[in-house]
């Protein structure tokens, strides 16, 4: 590495800097909500020690080890002095390793090792390994977009995040492998023989694409055999973003139906792809070659999932769960009776709100949650009750208790409920491909554009946005007489005030993929059961 300037104190002094202190930028991620920090570091005269402070967790405190000895394999020394570093604001949580490369930096600031005021204006982003290699790190998408908008572009990461920083709009962005990388940018000189010693030491690391949740192409809804009444139940859901419950025995298409609803569904635009993109950011799960996540993603979590794993949680600050991975997109839950009532239960909040909020000590931290819950389950434990061809073997304690884990508050709040029949052999044998994804998929996007030009100015883009008060003053200036009947299975119980404005809702959406100006009694008949799976009168 190159000499040090002579007459150091006598520069720093006449420049106006404060000899000995470091200063650079980093980001704390509190959820989806970056704040940034900055880091400042001294080295003074003392017995030589290191402390950190700032609300730092445990693993935060360990980093003055990792740094040291990144700094040693890299050529580059640890100050011989009493090192402070302090991260402020102190009462933001800092957790994770993505702190080291900021803190080696404001450190070699302070110990002018290099001199940079670039880095005072420079946020810091990455976890260094022992031998100086900069290690990716999640959640680098929220964190750059953080720092962009406090007015902080110049952001140094991860080379592996490089690419997922460079999709914030206006980030300026030097991805680095190794900690000499971060040395050279800031105009220091690097022994050609020290750097190939150093870089044969630390060999580069295989990056590993991140499991994402939804790959590949779609699966085409023209697999799907017969099955009529459902398959138009897919296609008013993906219309209006409606909750779907479909019931009936194994083998009928339940799972295949579901797979196929975010093939219908119109791509994200520029606002929720940013943000679903960062939450699998921040869940690891995210591969920025292809860019923004344009397409609705889809989790298929199994019955034996936890609660958090749900929801969201762990300890310190929670991570989103599979509620927030399927933000924009799909929640399928299949088997759904199959799984804890506790955890079924945890869906009635986001279900309403579009956010799940989750409180650990310390730490309140909330993550978008804005899906479309598809739900499958079997008539009763064994799959067979009401078949004509086998016998369920179930007693009828078993089957209330089957039922009863769908709660009467989560099945108010699915607006499809439909029943999905096994198909005979001359059925299969003689039943015609249906229309594919992409014939339906048009037909959901007009109907879309309807529904958004009639509620243009109101701020909503679908019926199930628009509070239920609105739905029914609208239907009632389209005619009075249109609700009669359902105004009866009101009255009768048949339906609560929840569900009526349910159906009306899924009323309007019929008639906009229908091409009609206003909602008709055949659309209020057909949408009640679409809710309710029986004809009323």
């Amino acid at each position: 590495m190159q000499q040090e300037p002579e007459h150091r104190a006598r520069d720093d002094q006449a420049g106006g800097r404060v000899m000995g202190l470091g200063r650079t930028w980093a980001v704390a991620l509190v959820g989806m909500r970056g704040v940034l920090v900055e880091v400042q570091s001294d080295a003074g005269s003392g017995i030589p020690e290191a402390t950190i402070v700032g609300s730092v967790s445990t693993a935060m405190k360990e980093a003055k080890h990792r740094v040291k000895v990144a700094l040693k394999h890299s050529g580059m020394r640890w100050p011989d002095k009493k090192v402070v570093v302090n991260l402020s604001p102190a009462d933001v949580p800092k957790r994770g390793s993505v702190f080291d490369l900021a803190l080696a930096t404001s450190i070699l600031c302070a110990d002018r090792q290099i001199e940079a005021p670039l880095a005072e204006r420079t946020v810091h982003l990455g976890e260094l390994s022992l031998d100086g290699r900069v290690q990716p790190a999640r959640g680098v998408l929220p964190a750059v977009h953080a720092a962009v908008r406090a007015g902080y572009p110049h952001v140094v990461v991860p080379q592996a995040n490089a690419a997922e920083a460079a999709l914030v709009h206006g980030a300026q962005v030097t991805g680095v492998g190794h900690l000499i990388d971060v040395v050279r940018h800031y105009g220091v000189t690097i022994d050609a023989d020290l750097e190939e010693q150093v870089r044969r030491s630390a060999p580069a690391q295989p990056l590993e694409a991140p499991h994402a949740g939804h790959s590949g192409p779609d699966a085409d809804l023209a697999d799907v055999l017969a099955q009529h009444q459902a398959r138009h139940a897919l296609e008013v859901a993906a219309a209006g973003g409606y909750h779907l419950l479909m019931e009936g025995p194994p083998g009928t298409g339940k799972t295949m139906l579901a797979a196929r609803l975010p093939g219908l569904l119109p791509a994200l635009g520029d606002a929720d792809a940013l943000e679903v993109t960062s939450v699998h950011s921040l869940c690891g799960t995210f591969s920025p070659e292809a860019g923004l996540i344009r397409r609705p993603p889809f989790e298929s979590p199994h019955h034996t999932a936890s609660a958090p794993a749900i929801v969201g949680g762990g300890s310190g600050i929670p991570l989103p769960g599979s509620i927030s991975r399927a933000h924009c997109g799909v929640l399928f839950l299949d088997e759904a009776p199959e799984f804890p009532s506790r955890v079924l239960e945890t869906l009635r909040q986001p279900l309403e709100a579009g956010y799940v909020s989750l409180d650990r000590s310390g730490a309140h931290t909330s993550y978008p949650a804005r899906f479309q819950l598809v739900l499958a389950a079997n008539p009763c434990p064994c799959g067979h009750a009401g078949s004509p061809h086998s016998r369920c073997t179930c007693t009828p304690q078993m089957l209330r208790r089957y039922r009863s884990r769908l709660s009467g508050p989560v099945l108010d709040r699915v607006d499809i409920q439909i029943g999905v029949e096994p198909l005979s052999q001359a059925e299969l044998a003689t039943a015609a491909t249906g229309e594919d994804t992409e014939t339906v998929r048009a037909r959901v996007l007009r109907a879309r554009e309807r529904t958004r030009s009639r509620l243009e100015g109101t701020g909503w883009t679908i019926y199930r946005q628009a509070p239920g008060r609105w739905v029914r003053e609208r239907t009632a200036a389209a005619g009075r007489r249109l609700t009669r009947d359902l105004d009866r299975a009101r009255d009768r119980r048949q339906i609560t005030m929840r569900g009526y404005d349910r159906v009306l809702r899924l009323a309007w959406t019929l008639a906009d993929l229908a091409g009609r100006d206003q909602v008709c009694t055949e659309d209020i008949a057909t949408a009640f059961t679409l809710r309710t799976r029986e004809r009323h009168g």
